[in-house]
């Protein structure tokens, strides 16, 4: 039974993954009274009884005061924010399950990165034509983020967007604790791109590092992959300033340089040879950068975008790629020698 903490913020963070039971920690240990969705009822029993997540989050001790459970309308009732954690791909089909019992005045929080298929529709986007409500009221998290580092409460800093900097700054402010701070920003399109395109990235690093080449590679991918992730979201109408911030350099280090980066991870065994079905099998977790090649390639030829990074990790999960001969392609796609 969920005991309210009285004078707290009332919140529902649905996603009882790694990220989303971190980002549930973090709004406990900040103050906040939190509810956690799990979609199994076992999970979440063991978030609420024992306050570990075993399958996501091992050896790490959840606050006293979050409480999970596996019925929703338990989770959302009185929320004043509900936090967005659920694989990027199938938050459409849950925002039609258990949109009409969403909070009418709630400030809706992304924590996703990841464009959908088929419609290439960014998450805050996909969040304003399912549930219908005012864009000042939805905001986006991102930044250099990895859930297992702030779960053992490592210093981290992270950016909140919102078209309404009002909301962007009361969620940074609820987001806020002695190990983790928010900057804001009103630029939700490089917030939320940064975070999406910056996976795509560390995958070519994970495919370059499985391989065997050294820093020397891994740090031409990173430099020119910046450059990509900059030229295609300022082609969309961001701010280029964003993508040098933590929403895009900052997560762009963090994802490219980390084992505990799941894209890095998926990158690091089509390396070592794994065909895409495999590495998808062998994933415990989802690897969002895998699902938004496709996606994010078709937004980029609409706009004129040439992206070769993310072209040859496109080619290397089509199988029509060796994934040693990817590294002398990657900074260019032309052998004339290009301006920098």
């Amino acid at each position: 039974m969920r005991l309210p903490i009285p004078g707290a913020t009332r919140v529902a963070v649905l996603g009882a993954g790694s990220w989303g039971t971190t980002f549930a920690k973090i709004l406990a240990d900040g103050g906040a009274d939190v509810a956690l969705w799990a979609r199994r009822a076992e999970l979440a029993r063991e978030i609420a009884e024992s306050k570990r997540n075993s399958d996501y989050l091992p050896g790490i001790n959840l606050p006293r005061t979050l409480w999970a459970s596996h019925i929703i309308e338990e989770v959302l009732d009185g929320a004043e924010y509900v936090f967005l954690s659920v694989p990027s791909q199938s938050l459409r089909g849950n925002l039609r399950d258990f949109g009409s019992i969403m909070p009418r005045q709630a400030t809706i929080v992304s924590l996703m990165k990841g464009v959908e298929k088929g419609t290439r529709s960014r998450m805050s986007e996909v969040i304003l034509e399912e549930l219908g409500v005012s864009p000042d009221r939805i905001a986006v998290a991102s930044g250099p983020n990895l859930a297992l580092e702030i779960a053992r409460e490592q210093p981290t800093a992270a950016v909140v967007a919102s078209s309404s900097l009002d909301t962007a700054t009361r969620v940074a402010m609820l987001v806020s604790n002695p190990y983790f701070r928010a900057f804001v920003n009103t630029d939700v399109i490089g917030t939320e791109f940064g975070g999406v395109l910056k996976n795509l990235i560390a995958v070519a690093i994970g495919i370059v590092d499985g391989v065997g080449y050294g820093e020397n590679t891994k740090a031409a991918i990173i430099t020119r992959g910046l450059v990509e992730m900059t030229d295609f979201s300022v082609a969309y109408g961001a701010k280029p300033e964003t993508l040098s911030g933590l929403a895009g350099l900052g997560d762009l280090i963090a994802t490219c340089e980390s084992s505990l980066s799941r894209n890095n991870t998926a990158g690091r065994l089509l390396g070592q040879g794994y065909s895409f079905s495999d590495v998808i099998k062998q994933m415990n977790q989802t690897a969002e950068g895998l699902s938004s090649v496709a996606p994010i390639l078709e937004l980029a030829q609409a706009k004129g975008v040439v992206m070769p990074i993310v072209s040859q990790v496109a080619e290397v999960l089509a199988g029509t790629m060796n994934p040693r001969d990817i590294a002398p392609h990657l900074t260019t796609d032309s052998d004339v020698p290009q301006g920098e």
